[in-house]
């Protein structure tokens, strides 16, 4: 089955599988697979393809915590702790100018391919900022409205709208999500990557890891998912020398290669710099 095969949950017959739940759709789909189990209360999704199910999966006794270390997430954490009063992320191009169009004295940012987003791909707009955190600064930012799009990390935010909460994380805020899970001990919790391009990103799942484990104690073994195993193996494996193993990630790699966004990893790679607990609203604002 493929990983990004979806479920409505108003419409379907089905039993419980090892795998996920069984789905007899009402279209020509027939029988599927979905990707979100919800039979276990902790569990990873890897990449974009996890996108489409997560956005049709009932949430509403879930909180995501959603990852785009390299870079999203952590310019949004950044941001906010700069005094942006707040942030719209959106999946497209044309929604952010939409959205720009709603509140004119917003801040327009985000990247295509890394770069900061230019007006030959906007329609004759250029965007104020792109997706470097370093670009955040409290002069720029204080008392702003910002409306983001970025390749996958905003894509994630939208996808993960229908949880009953929804943070956004960073190695730069990774103690004050921590703290905050563990206080809140939420019923099902799904940590999700944003991934790079359509595959799954080393440094997101790393961070995945480090919060699967320092929740693990608060869930039963048959209620974890191999997924956040995985995330978890590679955590105590690489957690230990984060700026040795980001050489692992392909998306660091290629951030490295820039001159002008180099310094970019060596920011997100900070641990625990901002205490602030980031959100995503219901209405879609992050805060």
């Amino acid at each position: 089955m493929h990983p990004s095969t979806t479920i409505n949950r108003k419409d379907y017959n089905g039993e419980p599988s090892s795998g996920g739940f069984l789905i007899k759709n009402r279209s020509r789909s027939g029988w599927q697979v979905a990707c979100i189990n919800s039979f276990v209360r902790l569990q990873t999704t890897f990449t974009p393809a996890d996108f489409e199910a997560l956005a049709q999966t009932d949430l509403s006794e879930t909180t995501c915590v959603v990852f785009d270390i390299l870079r999203a997430t952590s310019s949004m954490v950044t941001a906010l702790a700069n005094g942006a009063e707040r942030i719209r992320p959106v999946a497209t191009i044309d929604e952010a100018l939409a959205a720009k169009a709603e509140y004119p004295e917003a801040l327009l940012c985000g990247e295509r391919h890394g770069q900061r987003i230019t007006a030959e791909q906007a329609k004759g707009t250029d965007f104020d900022l792109g997706n470097s955190p370093r670009e955040y600064t409290a002069e720029i930012v204080t008392g702003k409205t910002l409306i983001t799009t970025t390749t996958n990390g905003t894509r994630a935010l939208r996808a993960s709208l229908g949880a009953r909460e929804v943070l956004v994380s960073s190695f730069l805020n990774l103690q004050a999500t921590i703290d905050h899970l563990r206080e809140a001990s939420p019923k099902r919790l799904v940590l999700v990557c944003g991934g790079t391009f359509e595959e799954a990103a080393f440094e997101d799942t790393l961070a995945a890891g480090a919060i699967a484990d320092a929740v693990w104690d608060l869930f039963t073994d048959d209620s974890i998912e191999d997924s956040a195993q995985i995330a978890r193996a590679l955590w105590l494996a690489h957690g230990a020398s984060l700026n040795a193993s980001i050489q692992h990630a392909l998306n660091a790699r290629r951030l490295l290669a820039v001159p002008e966004l180099a310094a970019d990893v060596d920011f997100c790679l900070q641990r625990d710099t901002i205490g602030q607990v980031v959100r995503l609203d219901p209405q879609g604002w992050v805060a």
